[in-house]
């Protein structure tokens, strides 16, 4: 099993942040044109804790060489299972996914937190820091050196897709921010008139 692991502090606040979630697959983001659909699968709030679940199956192309298609089979599309947990008490955001294709061959189990980062927040100026973590594991058997070299560039690719990931949700995050400041504004002066 190789860990990816990853830190970043976003420059909005939690409820920007816990909000522009839903809209990360978005065309505002360029950076997410892999994502074809997203599947909401239900959605509930405990009655008790006040938590809202979702659950969501996400599809997506990957690009794959043609050799491994024609060894293992399948196809170019993929599909994740996805579950969050939104705590607008503790203000967290909790994801846990993991793939379902080739889910045979690899498993991929990523956790990622968006929670208030309250040292790098100001007074008026609030920051979310976002933790992320996969565990990437090979499941070929035996073969050591094989399972090593697969789950190492596993890994690899997986920093690259969060580094476009974090970059694409910059630009979701961003243009929300805009968005949602000129309806206040025209809410505003509707009020006004």
């Amino acid at each position: 099993m190789r860990v990816f692991s990853s830190t970043y502090t976003f420059d909005y606040s939690w409820a920007e942040v816990s909000t522009a979630n839903w809209l990360k697959y978005c065309p505002w983001n360029q950076k997410s044109s892999h994502v074809v659909a997203v599947d909401t699968l239900s959605r509930h709030v405990d009655p008790t804790t006040g938590i809202l679940r979702t659950e969501r199956l996400i599809t997506c192309t990957q690009t794959c060489p043609d050799w491994v298609l024609a060894i293992l089979g399948g196809s170019n599309t993929s599909y994740v299972y996805e579950t969050s947990y939104v705590d607008t008490v503790e203000k967290r955001v909790t994801m846990c996914s993991t793939n379902l294709t080739w889910s045979n061959l690899l498993s991929v189990r990523e956790t990622v937190v968006y929670e208030p980062d309250e040292s790098k927040s100001e007074p008026g100026h609030e920051r979310t820091k976002f933790e992320q973590e996969a565990r990437i594991t090979a499941l070929c058997g035996g073969w050591k050196k094989v399972k090593a070299k697969i789950e190492e560039a596993s890994v690899e690719r997986f920093k690259e897709n969060a580094k476009r990931g974090r970059e694409g949700f910059e630009a979701v995050l961003e243009m929300s921010r805009r968005v949602f400041g000129e309806e206040r504004e025209r809410e505003a002066r509707a009020r006004e008139e």
